[in-house]
């Protein structure tokens, strides 16, 4: 009797970024550090799938005749159901510890908390609303447009995770995904892969012409600098990363690529 050979550390590394980071039907069989590292790798390939979801619908509003504000509603609902909101819970409770002004034990207490605070319902509502209006914009301009936000945000908002997560940044928490994944990524392979990104989405772009794709790499890097910036504070404010500025950073960097794409 032969026994099943175990999958190869690709299909871990996949299944942890599927497994962890959306509500498709993907097992996780692995839990360690070199599993995190590989599904951390692969967090942008995930953003990927969720962005071609998201995309896919709204197309599919738009030919119904749905027209582009509810298009951009569709839009913005995919990646909250497929990742169970959980990106969207993590940026409320990162406001509300931000906001709080409490020392690090405090503000992590309060991000523990099952309720959402002023300070996370009204970044969860300015968040939303900033999503929908850019999306609206973009594809009253064609689905094309529309469609490459969607990407380039669902992209980049993971790739965020990637950087997060790369040598040198600890967990604020010794539980939870931050703990699991913190300092798991090389810095040169966090790096190469946001560079793959960047490169991916003014490919993606390039559709539209040089400036098109000049104009979504941009998008890509401004949306990643942004991740920075907030993963910066957060290690400052925080002490390291949780689950929750995790979900944060995917918001954060997702909405400012998506903002730049419109605004240009």
């Amino acid at each position: 009797m032969t026994e099943t050979p175990a999958p190869p550390a690709r299909a871990h590394a996949l299944r942890f970024a599927f497994g962890t980071l959306t509500v498709l039907p993907v097992r996780v069989h692995r839990w360690d550090r070199a599993a995190a590292r590989g599904g951390m790798l692969c967090a942008p390939l995930a953003g990927l799938v969720v962005g071609g979801f998201a995309a896919a619908l709204g197309g599919a509003l738009l030919l119904l005749g749905g027209g582009p504000l509810l298009a951009a509603v569709g839009t913005a609902a995919v990646p909250a159901v497929l990742t169970r909101g959980l990106h969207l819970d993590g940026l409320a409770d990162t406001a509300d510890g931000l906001g709080s002004g409490r020392p690090a034990e405090d503000a992590l207490r309060i991000m523990k908390q099952s309720d959402i605070g002023p300070f996370g319902v009204l970044t969860l509502l300015f968040t939303l609303l900033a999503q929908v209006a850019a999306l609206a914009g973009l594809y009253a301009a064609g689905w094309g447009h529309g469609a490459l936000g969607a990407g380039v945000a669902a992209v980049t908002g993971r790739c965020a995770l990637t950087l997060a997560s790369r040598t040198g940044v600890p967990a604020a928490r010794p539980d939870g995904l931050g703990a699991a994944v913190a300092g798991t990524v090389p810095v040169r392979a966090a790096l190469l892969c946001a560079a793959l990104v960047v490169a991916g989405c003014a490919a993606a772009g390039a559709v539209w012409g040089p400036y098109g794709a000049v104009h979504a790499g941009l998008a890509a890097v401004l949306g990643l600098a942004a991740g920075e910036l907030l993963l910066g504070h957060c290690r400052r404010r925080f002490g390291g990363v949780t689950g929750d500025v995790f979900g944060a950073l995917a918001e954060g960097a997702g909405l400012t690529a998506l903002l730049a794409l419109t605004l240009g």
